[in-house]
């Protein structure tokens, strides 16, 4: 089997063949980390129908996962969304997740790493089948979905779109703001509401709940939305850090920070969108 996950938002650093049917995987370390390592999403190619593999993810860094709750891997399988029509899908057997004694690098006391395994069986032969720790959404997903609303000729009548600063990497933190133009006698009067997500790039699900937001706030056909806009103005940053997203980093920045821990005295240079937003 061939292992790859040099794809935006990928994250996986190493795969060793223990057997045929059973390999040891270690993640990437958040950029300019040594670990916060949780987030993983990565391709398996070269599959032989109706085999059964063991993946053993032997460097995560969390005490406990809801993967020992009963929650399933995400799956996508290429031949089976062109089969079926289903596309990222949870399943796997045989999870769990439980220490396993390797001591975490760069840590004075004894702080063990943490297993993730899990069983898969391969449905078709020569597939491309993907794994992640949870949705993925990524940066350009999200450009894809900012530009659409900005190509609506109505929507345009109440979304503006700016760059609200640049990412370490050069990459664009954009804004919306949304409100009516209707009404505008009542402008100054109309209260602020300030939605922000994917401040940690390995919680995808806030840009699932993002995308709802804008789905509905842009809505021309909702008289809820519409009355939100008339007396609202949302200023809306759907990514807080596209270059964490785009690397696949599970909680930092590229310079190596947890920008939800920066918001009391930001960095203009090493946390542009968090000096910016604030």
């Amino acid at each position: 089997m061939i292992f790859e996950s040099r794809f935006e938002s990928g994250n996986l650093a190493a795969a060793l063949k223990v057997d045929a049917n059973d390999y040891y995987l270690a993640l990437q370390n958040d950029v300019n980390t040594n670990g916060n390592t949780q987030w993983f999403f990565f391709r398996v190619s070269n599959t032989a129908s109706y085999s059964s593999v063991r993946f053993n993810m032997l460097n995560l860094c969390k005490p406990d996962s809801l993967f020992n709750e009963g929650m399933k891997v995400l799956i996508y399988s290429e031949k089976h969304a062109q089969e079926k029509d289903v596309g990222w899908h949870r399943g796997g057997t045989k999870i769990a997740y439980y220490p396993n004694g390797i001591r975490k690098e760069g840590q004075k006391s004894f702080r063990t790493l943490y297993t993730m395994t899990f069983t898969y069986e391969f449905e078709y032969e020569d597939d491309n089948v993907y794994f992640a720790y949870c949705y993925p959404y990524t940066y350009t997903e999200l450009i894809e979905e900012l530009n659409a609303i900005m190509a609506d000729p109505i929507k345009q009548q109440y979304v503006s779109k700016k760059t609200l600063t640049e990412t370490l990497a050069g990459n664009k933190c954009e804004m919306l703001t949304i409100t009516s133009k209707q009404n505008p006698e009542n402008m100054q009067k109309r209260k602020g509401v300030i939605i922000t997500a994917r401040v940690h790039p390995g919680e995808s699900v806030g840009s699932w709940m993002m995308k709802g937001a804008l789905d509905f706030l842009v809505d021309p056909n909702s008289a809820e939305a519409e009355y939100l806009r008339q007396n609202f103005v949302f200023k809306v940053i759907p990514m807080l850090n596209p270059d964490g997203v785009i690397n696949g980093n599970y909680r930092c920045s590229l310079a190596g920070c947890d920008l939800n821990r920066r918001w009391k005295r930001p960095s203009k240079v090493l946390h542009p969108t968090i000096f910016a937003t604030k």
